[in-house]
């Protein structure tokens, strides 16, 4: 999950903010004596931040947030988000805990908490949280829940859960990127050999290349014995991806 994703699905739920006319012939953000508005307009611009890449500003424009309104549980997500890009995994889990405290049910926190406790290594707490995500019927984008959460059951060797996750995160969207790369490897693993390449070539052309799907997408034509094809794809995982753990099994021709 990127950046802009997860800072675009927050600030869906925080909704837009007000802006009034200023006397003078300016603009003034939100209300003065509206603390809920004001944490709103702060959190939304702390999105943008994040977005660039500019945590700093965004930390600042959260603590601006929650000083006006310390019950905006989009704010502690948001913030979550961001201490988890700074590597501050402690804080990261602290937000997103916090968030939830206040709005337990709110289907984008408890998403990106869950995605949180994936990469910190604690795949089977993840699950939870996406469920719970999965749970609210008014959830915008449930096929980005069903796919993380088969990536993270692919990480704890759970093959049986995570092909019905991608499954079900394709059928909502069948372009889905990382469903339909994870599904690729689960088909290559089972030997279904047109299926995953159906699904990685699709992949390929809806997102740029990555070294994980080009090196699927060369064992999958090795084992064809498609062997130009087979070359295609090791010539673009060099260029590419030269110091990617997958080009380096590649050099030692560890394909499976």
């Amino acid at each position: 999950m990127n950046r802009r994703a997860a800072a675009a699905a927050l600030l869906l739920i925080a909704g837009c903010a007000t802006r009034e006319p200023d006397p003078s012939g300016g603009t003034i953000v939100g209300e003065v004596g509206d603390p809920r508005n004001r944490a709103r307009v702060h959190t939304e611009l702390a999105g943008a931040y994040y977005e660039r890449g500019n945590m700093g500003v965004a930390l600042d424009e959260l603590r601006q947030a929650t000083a006006a309104d310390p019950t905006y549980a989009q704010a502690y997500g948001l913030l979550g988000l961001v201490h988890m890009e700074l590597k501050e995994t402690r804080e990261a889990e602290s937000s997103f805990e916090r968030g939830l405290r206040l709005s337990p049910n709110d289907a984008d926190l408890n998403h990106n908490f869950g995605w949180f406790l994936c990469q910190s290594g604690r795949e089977p707490e993840s699950i939870k949280y996406f469920r719970q995500a999965l749970r609210n019927p008014l959830y915008a984008s449930p096929w980005r829940t069903y796919s993380a959460a088969g990536v993270c059951s692919m990480r704890m060797k759970n093959a049986k859960d995570a092909e019905e996750f991608f499954q079900r995160a394709l059928k909502l969207d069948p372009d889905e990127p990382s469903a339909l790369l994870g599904l690729g490897q689960i088909r290559y693993r089972q030997g279904n050999i047109d299926g995953a390449r159906r699904l990685v070539s699709r992949y390929n052309k809806l997102v740029s290349p990555s070294a994980e799907s080009l090196w699927l997408a060369l064992r999958i034509e090795r084992r064809s014995g498609e062997r130009v094809a087979e070359q295609s794809y090791a010539n673009q995982l060099r260029r590419r991806f030269p110091a990617s753990s997958e080009y380096q099994a590649l050099q030692r021709g560890q394909y499976d």
